[in-house]
């Protein structure tokens, strides 16, 4: 098999990656290990930021989202038991959030795809990138029990801190930065309307809480809890109890509970794998970098990566220069960085340590505090949360 682009993984990156080759008429194969039904039910991410928006728009799959998602101008602060709302629109000059789940986007891309796109290969395992770095690289993968080669010029691996595409570059070319953090989140989905119209981001002594939401009757809420927290700890009355305590405010405003179709802890850290590319293996998303969910950012990096790297070779097919495929790695990486810069802000601000110092927790405040109280400090925060420039 041979084609122009190999991308290795049918997440929203590689699926929005296929769409924007097609539409500037460069062929693809997509190859994802997964079921299409798993594709379509896998659970992540669920804040899109405006650039993310514009791009979907602009790609021809922005149809169901602006009919079925959910924009959103701005966000809750909780702390102390007080309450303060980011007003986005009136600091960024316009900009918001939707808030549409990435197995939505991934139905829409998927349908477009099989409708006029090139091939999108489903249980389809990569199993090696070989030849990087010279001017024919291949992907080995197994489908339908047999082990095939797709011969590329390129090949994007949008395959997850798990896949096999970051495995390809050498360690000895490669510089690591990572973070663990010390706690995860107890998410859950819930059968009940979101007990408020945006997100609610709480900072209390107990630890951190998040309420969103997937649609206008099912509700995602967060809880901060000890890393290696086993779920099965945790009760629903328990889980809605912590909540409320988190939550609570001093001007009567309710938590409603519902019944709970999910749960699951997520682990937190922060993970940059530098260089992003290597010859013409070329990183995307997770298989890059990771960022700690709370600056809702992962999703959003990921279409920047795919964005790029469109653009990038959109631009040596018309001109014939390769400067912005060279240039791909240092492009996204500057915008790569200010996320992981927002998102460990983000997490430090709201999470409490297990082990913090009275003082530690007076600077939080006093950080939140300074949000609520100046414009410069409360318009750095909207301009992140809706997004850095796509270059």
């Amino acid at each position: 098999m041979r084609t122009t682009v190999g991308i290795i993984g049918g997440g929203p990156a590689g699926l929005l990656l296929a769409r924007l080759l097609h539409n500037a008429g460069i062929e693809s194969v997509v190859l994802e290990s997964r079921d299409r039904a798993y594709v379509e039910r896998r659970q992540r991410a669920g804040i899109l930021e405006q650039g993310t928006v514009d791009v979907l728009r602009a790609a021809g799959v922005g149809e169901r989202m602006d009919r079925e998602g959910l924009r959103h101008d701005g966000i809750e602060l909780r702390f102390e038991r007080r309450r303060h709302r980011v007003d986005f629109p009136a600091l960024t000059g316009g900009r918001s959030v939707m808030v549409y789940a990435q197995t939505e986007v991934c139905k829409d891309l998927i349908a477009l795809q099989l409708k006029e796109g090139g091939p999108l290969l489903f249980e389809a395992e990569a199993l090696a990138v070989e030849g990087a770095e010279g001017g024919a690289p291949r992907v080995r993968f197994r489908h339908e029990g047999r082990e095939e080669v797709l011969e590329c010029s390129y090949v994007v691996g949008c395959d997850g801190f798990w896949g096999v595409a970051r495995t390809a570059i050498p360690a000895e070319v490669t510089r690591v930065f990572e973070r663990a953090y010390p706690f995860g989140w107890l998410g859950i989905l819930a059968d009940v309307p979101p007990s408020h119209d945006e997100l609610v981001y709480a900072r209390h002594e107990r630890g951190f809480a998040l309420l969103s939401m997937r649609s206008p009757v099912v509700s995602r809420l967060y809880l901060q809890v000890p890393e290696g927290t086993d779920v099965e700890e945790w009760g629903d009355a328990e889980i809605w109890d912590e909540l409320e305590r988190r939550f609570e405010t001093g001007d009567g405003w309710r938590l409603e509970r519902g019944a709970i179709t999910q749960k699951s802890v997520t682990p937190m850290r922060s993970h940059v794998r530098e260089p992003m590319r290597y010859g013409r293996l070329f990183l995307a998303g997770d298989a890059a970098h990771i960022v700690p969910p709370t600056g809702a950012k992962g999703l959003n990096l990921a279409v920047g990566d795919v964005v790029t790297f469109a653009r990038a070779l959109a631009y040596e097919r018309e001109t014939g220069s390769a400067e912005r495929l060279d240039a791909y790695s240092e492009t996204c990486l500057r915008r790569v960085w200010q996320a992981e810069r927002f998102s460990y802000e983000m997490t430090t601000l709201l999470h409490r340590a297990a082990d913090a110092t009275p003082f530690e927790d007076r600077i939080q405040l006093a950080r939140l505090e300074r949000i609520a109280g100046a414009r410069a400090a409360e318009q750095d925060l909207a301009e992140a949360y809706t997004g850095f420039p796509l270059e």
